[in-house]
């Protein structure tokens, strides 16, 4: 492994043009020759997708059920948009990482070429300022006639709309920059950018992860670390609150460990600074999928509404395969209990069997009757007071 590795890293430097300032890969490194690594790495990638996947989906399903029963919240949107994000994450920039490994050159295209890393930058910025606005987010229920602008629902649409707008436009030289680069008979997909733009794209890549990340994940972890311990010391009821202010906490905190690697390497590249250490580079990336995959993981395990839905959903998915099963229906009771008594001794002696038991059908028959001679009155002083 570490002699292919090695060998991994002295092919993969490619001569970087003399008009440009930074050359990277995008949608993956490429040009690796390593056949532990061209394995490797996708099969990792596909099996972060597709647990993550799967467990983003089964989070979404119960916040989905929970704002129908009227059990809804501000952060429970916000997490919600969250997982969503993360499930884009899982199913559209995974796999494309997963692809470009296997191949070791670029197969997908240049529309793919230009947007891919745009594309997951935003969502990463989005994931970020997500958990920001949940600061700002109640963590009660939504009441039906709420007036206020905290309470309004379209405060959260208004919050979701600029996040996306916000998080869409600071990515954009990621799609500006990228190109695809004839590599003998292959194609490789690359990000150059040019020495006269150098200068100001030098002062943005110093305000990009500033802002869309180091910033935010510092507020965040912050101010959940604060009302935790405002929460656990002083609140008169903290139990409660104080779980889901852990789960917040857990998750920024888990996002800004598990995301600094990959903004560390990308702004270290495009400040001009030598290339990082590939098996870093390859670190940082499988880190960024996995964040997605993790998120799940803490909502089911420290967030009760969350584990509660999800015993819901169990139970619902038994029962549903349960009722398939036939069942004997009990015979309903209408009527009298002589009657019923007697539909089901009818209904145990079956058209084709010749067995009869006369001396049982003469009594259900009698029972039946409802006119009685007076030679079978098996209580005839009851006859005489009734007619006295």
């Amino acid at each position: 492994m570490n002699a292919n590795f090695q060998v991994t890293v002295e092919e993969m430097n490619i001569e970087r043009p003399s008009n440009v300032s930074f050359f990277d890969f995008i949608g993956g490194v490429q040009v690796l020759q390593g056949e532990n690594t061209r394995t490797a790495m996708p099969v990792i990638l596909i099996g972060i997708c597709v647990s993550g996947a799967v467990g983003n989906l089964l989070v979404l399903l119960i916040f989905i059920r929970d704002f129908r029963n009227g059990k809804g919240s501000e952060v429970k949107a916000l997490l919600a948009s969250l997982a969503s994000t993360d499930l884009v994450i899982l199913l559209l920039c995974a796999p494309v990482r997963a692809i470009t490994y296997y191949k070791q050159t670029w197969t997908l295209g240049s529309f793919v070429c230009s947007t891919t890393d745009w594309f997951q930058h935003s969502c990463v910025v989005a994931k970020t300022l997500m958990l920001a606005f949940t600061t700002r987010a109640k963590h009660t229920l939504i009441p039906t006639n709420a007036t206020g602008p905290l309470h309004n629902p379209t405060w959260i649409h208004g919050a979701l709309a600029f996040i996306w707008i916000v998080s869409m436009m600071f990515p954009i030289p990621q799609m500006l920059f990228a190109s695809m680069l004839p590599y003998g008979r292959d194609t490789i997909c690359v990000s150059e950018m040019p020495v006269c733009a150098s200068d100001f794209m030098s002062l943005f890549y110093k305000i990009y992860p500033t802002v869309t990340f180091v910033v935010p994940v510092i507020y965040t972890v912050a101010y959940y670390t604060k009302t935790l311990h405002t929460a656990v010391n002083h609140a008169p009821r903290p139990q409660h609150q104080s779980k889901v202010i852990l789960v917040l906490l857990c998750l920024s905190g888990a996002l800004g460990l598990m995301l600094l690697p990959e903004w560390g390497t990308f702004t270290w590249i495009r400040l001009g600074y030598s290339r990082p250490p590939v098996g870093l580079m390859m670190f940082a990336q499988v880190l960024l999928y996995a964040c997605s995959s993790l998120s799940p993981v803490i909502l089911m395990t420290m967030y009760d509404d969350v584990r509660q839905g999800l015993i819901s959903i169990w139970f619902i998915g038994t029962c549903r395969s349960k009722k398939r099963v036939p069942r004997k229906k009990c015979p309903k009771t209408e009527g009298n209990g002589a009657e019923v008594g007697a539909n089901a001794v009818t209904n145990a002696i079956s058209p084709g069997n010749e067995k009869t038991f006369p001396d049982v059908e003469h009594v259900w028959t009698g029972r039946r009757n409802t006119h009685v001679e007076e030679d079978q009155d098996p209580v005839p002083w009851e006859r005489e007071e009734k007619m006295l």
